[in-house]
């Protein structure tokens, strides 16, 4: 797995405290603490890899609270954090 970077484990550590939404969009929109996230292309790649999901299903254009998944908490509490 590549290194992640700052930005990409903030977001992690955001959704494992629960304070991370997302759509149910092929490219899902996401906020944290009801706020756009800042880089929508991170977040995007981070939901592609499987890092991150939707706690239930979710039609698109609706907002549910977001989960790490199994992968997304290896790769958080793995440390490989970009220098």
């Amino acid at each position: 797995m590549p290194e992640l970077s700052g930005r990409e484990v903030a977001l992690l550590r955001a959704t494992a405290a629960n304070r991370v939404e997302l759509t149910g969009n092929a490219e899902p929109d996401v906020r944290v603490d009801a706020l756009p996230f800042c880089d929508p292309v991170t977040a995007r790649a981070l939901v592609h890899a499987g890092l991150i999901q939707p706690v239930v299903p979710v039609e698109p254009g609706q907002w549910a609270a977001a989960c790490l998944t199994e992968a997304g908490a290896v790769a958080l509490g793995s440390g490989l954090i970009a220098a």
